[in-house]
Parts: structure tokens; sequence; C-alpha cells
């Protein structure tokens, strides 16, 4: 199944960032682009979203210096947008191989694109891991970690619950009962045409 390959890659992206623990480290991916390209977008994404996750604990911090929330608040941006196209580059995968497909007359469109509900597996990932981090934590108080551990087994139900509608949604596209559409997210303060402010300053 693709979601149980996906989780697996997410996990290892995760673990392999906390070797480390840094936002500032160095990328490597570790599959083949032109050989293996969904695994190679798959872990990109969730690197992605792990760089983010920590971008979003740094400027949390009450004592951050503003030049340096301001140069953080850059990045998160930056990231956003990376994982955007991230999304798009996976949507256009499916597009790719499910293009010869041909829709059955009922077929339906679904809610999300496969690649929007791959998006949110890729953060549960990271909510797994974090959560399991504090149900663990043996300096925490055991009223915290027994809190934690009931959002974590929430969490794990959630993680089968998205896996198998993401199966289901693959499955059926590739049987012409749903058919996919990609809308571009099309954001509009970053561009220097649609943003008010930034057009300004041209």
């Amino acid at each position: 199944m693709f979601s149980e390959s996906a989780n697996k890659i997410f996990q290892d992206v995760i673990s392999k960032y906390h070797v480390i623990n840094t936002v500032d480290q160095l990328f490597a991916n570790k599959y083949d682009k032109d050989s293996n390209l969904l695994e190679h977008l798959l872990y990109r994404k969730c690197w992605i979203d792990t760089v983010q996750w920590h971008y979003e604990d740094i400027i949390r911090d009450p004592q951050i210096d503003p030049v340096a929330a301001l140069k953080l608040k850059r990045q998160i941006d930056a990231s956003n947008q990376d994982r955007t196209d991230m999304v798009e580059y996976i949507d256009s995968y499916f597009l790719e191989k499910y293009k010869d497909v041909t829709s059955k007359t009922n077929a339906t469109i679904n809610t999300e694109s496969p690649a929007w509900g791959i998006d949110r597996l890729s953060i549960l990932a990271l909510k797994v891991y974090h959560m399991n981090e504090e149900a663990t934590r043996e300096d925490a108080s055991d009223s915290h970690r027994q809190a934690c551990q009931k959002k974590l087994e929430v969490l794990l139900e959630q993680r089968v619950d998205l896996s198998t509608a993401i199966d289901t949604l693959l499955d059926d596209i590739s049987k012409g009962d749903k058919y996919m559409k990609v809308y571009k997210q099309m954001k509009m303060y970053n561009d220097d045409e649609l943003n008010p402010v930034l057009r300004s300053q041209k």
C-alpha cells in the first residue's frame, strides 16, 4: 500500500533530522530523482515540514530578538511556499501516473487531492513523533505523560484512518471511480504584482 511506504519514509526523515536536531543542518535526499521520483518527493516534502515544525517552535520563544524573529518569519514564509510547491509536484506525479485512466460517467471528485492528504499525513508523522517524546519524557510529571499518551493514541488512530483514506482515494482514481484536478494555490502575498504592499514599492 502507498501509505505504508509513505509513513516509513516520513518516520525515516524525522529520525534523520533529529540526529543533529537543528534547522540549519544540510539536507541530502537519499532517493534519486530519476529512479525514485515519488520517494524523492516524499522525502523532500517531509524534510520541509520537519524544519518548519522547528521554525515554529523557535519563533514562539518570548525572548527572541526582534531582528532574528523577522528573519525567521521570512524563512517560514519561504518554507510555506516550498511546502505548497512540493504538494503540487506530488499531485503532478499522480496526474501523470493516472493520465490514461478513463473516468467512469458517475465518477466524482474528492474534497482534496491526493497530495494534500499526503501533506496532512507528513505533518501527522511529526505530531506522533513529538507527542511520543512528551509521553515518555522522564523529567515530566506522571499526569503530563499520561495525558500525552492519550493524545498519542488518538494521533495513531488518526494516522490509520488517514492512511486508509489516501489508499482508498488512489485506488478509486486508478479504477476511474474518482478523478482528480490540481488547483494551483495562487498565493497572493508572495507576488509583487498581487500584494499591494509589494506592488507599491516597485
